[in-house]
């Protein structure tokens, strides 16, 4: 069953669109904060489309999500206790908070550097260092240089592997879009 190939081609299209890179802002601002789908997949199609803007969306998607990380600490900070830890309990998730706690308390701001890196959900990070009133400050310094590398990274691949890139992202998009999901599966029955 081919699911991950449409999605790509829709993904290329859309990164033509007039108002792209203003949904590319929206989706890496909410993806800081709620939103559980990475900004990389509408990032990487739109570097693949427009190779000479590809820096400029990669900046783009830095800059939306450290504000929308902001909004996560704010949040965090603001409102942990009224809104954010009831949900939290009923989700059943007090025991990952409890682990992303205990990662703040031993690695400090790398932790945030890490998160916003790596696919680890960034969001998680960012109500996490409200909430524990982490220094605001290296939060931001932080959040932006791990997000900025994640991006331009995203960027730099796709300018640099071209139609090459492309090929190659078809070739294997079904291979990786059912990966991913199998690996998500994984994990959440061993975090669970």
């Amino acid at each position: 069953m081919k699911l991950f190939t449409p999605l790509y081609d829709a993904c290329l299209s859309w990164a033509q669109h007039r108002h792209a890179d203003k949904y590319l802002a929206g989706l890496s601002f909410t993806e800081s904060v709620i939103f559980p789908i990475p900004p990389d997949v509408m990032l990487a199609p739109m570097a693949l489309a427009t190779p000479k803007k590809a820096w400029w969306y990669a900046m783009i998607t830095t800059i939306a999500s450290v504000i929308g990380g902001i909004a996560g600490y704010l949040l965090g900070y603001f409102a942990f206790d009224a809104f954010i830890h009831p949900i939290i309990v009923d989700l059943g998730y007090s025991d990952k908070l409890a682990l992303a706690m205990d990662w703040f308390t031993q690695y400090g701001v790398w932790v945030v550097f890490i998160a916003g890196f790596s696919p680890i959900p960034y969001k998680v990070f960012t109500l996490t260092a409200g909430m524990m009133s982490m220094a605001f400050l290296p939060f931001v310094i932080a959040s932006g240089v791990g997000r900025g590398a994640r991006f331009f990274l995203v960027a730099a691949l796709m300018y640099w592997g071209g139609a090459k890139m492309e090929h190659k992202l078809r070739q294997y998009v079904e291979f990786l879009g059912w990966g991913v999901i199998l690996l998500a599966i994984a994990l959440y029955l061993v975090y669970r």
